[in-house]
């Protein structure tokens, strides 16, 4: 069955693209990538030969037509996506649209952003006392969202919180935010993640928007929400010497 490759490009530093995606864009015929976002120098490892299509100025249709017109020839077609192609990625019409045409898709995950931000912060998304849960979310925009999924619905939780593709309206989340998160929460904003000219601001949620407009920034961010960005929090279990697991017994 002819196969479509969809390889998450990681978060922007070439060198975070998985071994896996990396080969892929190796041995690709075809490569349509986002340009908007995917670090070009994920594609100098390509063929000499391969051809590059930026899907960035492209319709759905048209990605679809050089797809299906690329496979009826033999070639190998590879799908670049930014981050993890799961998360935000719009994935799954074009999956649906090749499987429709007896075409197959493979999906390589990648480094998302919300990892890449908090590894680019040396911070622990999930801190034992702290919080156990992470809600990866958006605002409203163009794109709606669900009503039970409304920001101000999963503050409830004050749990830890990525917030995606919401920089550019930093005022709608803090207010959001508000409702239920403590003003002195602990707030990190990261600009394009792990690229040569990645940009953090780190405030609380009374003052980070204010250090966001300062910051000139307005896109391309993530926005990490929550008390994991503090101090505080209980050791854990993993190594306590006076706890016992399958690998180890505790200490008396």
């Amino acid at each position: 069955m002819k196969t479509v490759y969809f390889v998450g490009a990681g978060p922007g530093d070439p060198e975070l693209i998985t071994v896996k995606g990396q080969n892929l864009v190796k041995e690709g015929d075809i490569i349509i990538y986002a340009g908007s976002l995917v670090n070009e120098k994920i594609l100098d490892c390509k063929k000499k030969d391969a051809k590059l299509y930026n899907s960035a100025s492209m319709t759905l249709d048209e990605v679809l037509e050089v797809t299906e017109r690329s496979l009826a020839k033999g070639e190998m077609v590879v799908r670049v996506h930014t981050g993890d192609p799961t998360i935000y990625g719009a994935i799954k019409e074009q999956i649906d649209a090749l499987e429709e045409k007896g075409i197959r898709s493979v999906v390589i995950p990648g480094v998302s952003s919300f990892t890449a931000s908090a590894a680019s912060l040396n911070r622990e998304l999930t801190l034992p006392g702290v919080s156990q849960t992470v809600i990866l979310t958006r605002l409203e925009g163009r794109t709606p969202v669900p009503e039970l999924e409304k920001l101000e619905s999963l503050a409830r939780h004050q749990s830890t919180m990525a917030i995606f593709l919401s920089v550019q309206m930093i005022d709608r989340v803090v207010e959001k935010l508000r409702t239920h998160y403590p003003e002195d929460t602990p707030i990190a904003v990261v600009q394009r993640a792990t690229w040569e000219d990645q940009k953090q601001v780190i405030g609380t949620l009374g003052e980070i928007g204010e250090k966001v407009k300062e910051a000139k920034i307005s896109k391309t961010a993530q926005i990490l929400v929550g008390r994991f960005l503090g101090e505080e929090y209980e050791l854990s279990k993993l190594y306590d010497p006076k706890f016992t697991h399958e690998y180890r017994e505790a200490k008396r």
